[in-house]
C-alpha cells in the first residue's frame, strides 16, 4: 500500500476554497445584530451508567448530574460581522466510588484508584467572525464531522480548542476545515493533548495538532456525499468518504442504501508504530411506514483496529453500536437492526431500535512489538469472535411545560469467544438519560 502525507495544511485548502465567492460577493451581507441575534441554550442532563464486567469482582458504576450552558451572539452589523459565543459545563457526582467507578461518566484520577471529586467544572468561549457566505472561529470549539467529532454520549460534551472555518457559498455544499490543539474530555475539568481511542502513547510522546479539511455535498434530494481528510500530527494521516441515498418508493416504503470508507496511513514520526488500515461499511435499509429493517456488513483490512480520536465520535461506521465499535484488527462484522416508531400507534415521541451484531477477527496478525497496539496480539486470537445485542428506547415529552423532556434507557449486552477474552470481558451495560433542554432566548 502506498504512502500518502498532508503536505499542505487543510485549514488553508479550506480558506484558499473560499477567496473566490469572497471576491464575487456584491451585496452586504444581512444580519440581525449581535444581541437581536443572540441564543441561550441550557440543558440539564441525569446520566447513570452500570457496566456489569462478567469476569472481575468490581463494576462499573456511576450516576451523575451534568448541566450545560451555551451562549450564542449574532454577528455585528457590516460586510464583516463580528461574535462571541461562551459554554459553560458543571459535572455532579451523585453515585460512584468505592470500587465502583471507571464508567466514563466522571473524572478519573491518574493512577486510577482514588475515587472521583463530587463536582467538576468548566468554562470556555469562542471568537468568530462572518463575511458573507464564510464563517471563521477561535477558540472551544464543539466540532462533528467524520475525523473529528466531540463525543457527545457521556454526561457532558467533548469539546476541542483551535480554530475552525465553514464557507456555504454554494448551495447543496459546506467546505470546512481547521485545526484543534487540544480537547476538553467529557468526563474532565481543563485540557489536554488529542490522543486515540485505541493505540497507546508511550510516557512523553503526543501529537500537537489535528488538521481537517472536508466537503459535505447534498445536492440532489435524497443523496448524500462527503470527502474528508486530515491529519493527526506525528500519528497518522486519514481520509474518510461516504455515500448516501434515500429513494422514496411510494408513501409508504422508502429505499436507503448506503458505504462509508476510511483509509489510515502513519505519518511523521509514527508515535503509534505503522498503520496502513482500510475501513469500510455498507448498509441497506428498508423502511416500511413505522418501521425500519437494517442490514450492515463491516470489514477492517488492516493489523491495527481502526483508531479514530480518544472520546470522539468520529467513526461512522454502520457497526460501531453502544458498547463495542466491531473495528478490531481483520475484523469482518455484519448486524441486523429493527427500528419502530411508536406514532404509528398513536404514541408520538416514543422509538425503538433493537439489533444484533457479530463480528470475527485475527489477533495473530496484529505485530507483537507495535509501539502503539501491542496490546492487541494473542497467539489464541486466530478467530477471536464476540457479539452484541442492543435495546433502546427514548421518549420525548411532545407538548406542556416539560415539552422536549427525553427520557432514553439503553441496555448492551456483549460476549466473546476463541481468545476474545484477551482484549475484552464479557459484559453488560445499562444506561438510564434523562435530558430537559431550555431555550432561555
Amino acid at each position: 500500500m502506498f504512502k500518502t502525507s498532508l503536505k499542505i495544511s487543510p485549514l488553508f485548502i479550506a480558506i484558499a476554497a473560499t477567496i473566490p465567492t469572497l471576491g464575487q460577493a456584491a451585496e452586504e451581507t444581512k444580519t440581525e445584530g449581535f444581541v437581536e441575534g443572540s441564543s441561550l441554550k441550557l440543558n440539564a442532563r441525569n446520566y447513570y451508567m452500570n457496566r456489569n464486567r462478567l469476569q472481575q469482582n468490581k463494576d462499573n458504576i456511576e450516576w451523575g448530574q451534568g448541566f450545560l450552558g451555551v451562549f450564542e451572539s449574532g454577528y455585528t452589523q457590516g460586510t464583516v460581522g463580528f461574535g462571541l459565543d461562551a459554554n459553560a459545563m458543571l459535572g455532579l457526582k451523585l453515585d460512584g466510588g468505592g470500587g465502583t467507578t471507571k464508567s466514563s461518566i466522571l473524572p478519573i484520577s491518574d493512577d486510577g484508584r482514588h475515587k472521583a471529586p463530587g463536582s467538576f467544572s468548566t468554562a470556555g468561549a469562542t471568537l468568530k467572525m462572518r463575511a458573507f457566505d464564510t464563517e471563521l472561529k477561535a477558540g472551544d470549539l464543539f466540532l462533528n464531522n467524520p475525523v473529528i467529532a466531540g463525543g457527545m454520549s457521556r454526561m457532558l460534551p467533548q469539546t476541542f480548542r483551535g480554530v475552525s472555518l465553514t464557507n456555504h457559498s454554494f448551495d447543496g455544499w459546506l467546505i470546512e476545515g481547521g485545526q484543534a490543539s487540544f480537547t476538553k474530555p467529557y468526563n474532565q475539568s481543563g485540557h489536554k493533548r488529542i490522543g486515540t481511542s485505541y493505540g497507546s502513547l508511550r510516557e512523553g510522546d503526543e501529537s500537537l495538532h489535528l488538521n481537517w479539511a472536508g466537503v459535505a455535498w447534498s445536492g440532489v434530494p435524497g443523496l448524500t456525499s462527503s470527502l474528508y481528510a486530515s491529519e493527526l500530527k506525528d500519528i497518522w494521516n486519514q481520509y474518510y468518504y461516504d455515500l448516501d441515498y434515500t429513494y422514496a418508493v411510494n408513501e409508504l416504503v422508502s429505499l436507503n442504501p448506503g458505504l462509508h470508507f476510511y483509509h489510515t496511513q502513519d505519518t511523521g514520526q509514527a508515535l503509534l508504530g505503522n498503520i496502513d488500515n482500510n475501513t469500510y461499511s455498507l448498509h441497506f435499509t428498508v423502511g416500511v411506514g413505522n418501521h425500519s429493517v437494517t442490514a450492515a456488513y463491516q470489514r477492517v483490512n488492516g493489523n491495527t483496529p481502526f483508531d479514530y480520536i480518544a472520546q470522539g465520535d468520529s467513526i461512522y461506521l454502520d457497526n460501531s453500536q453502544q458498547y463495542s465499535d466491531f473495528n478490531g484488527p481483520n475484523e469482518r462484522s455484519w448486524k441486523l437492526k429493527y427500528a419502530y416508531d411508536f406514532a404509528g400507534l398513536g404514541l408520538p415521541g416514543l422509538t425503538s431500535a433493537l439489533s444484533y451484531s457479530r463480528g470475527e477477527l485475527d489477533l495473530t496478525k496484529v505485530d507483537p512489538a507495535s509501539r502503539g497496539y501491542a496490546s492487541w496480539y494473542s497467539a489464541d486470537g486466530k478467530n477471536a469472535k464476540h457479539w452484541e445485542r442492543d435495546l433502546d428506547l427514548k421518549y420525548v415529552v411532545q407538548g406542556g411545560s416539560a415539552k422536549d423532556l427525553a427520557v432514553r434507557l439503553q441496555w448492551a449486552t456483549n460476549r466473546g469467544g476463541n481468545g476474545y477474552g484477551a482484549l475484552d470481558n464479557d459484559t453488560d451495560e445499562y444506561r438510564v438519560i434523562v435530558d430537559y433542554p431550555i431555550n432561555v432566548f
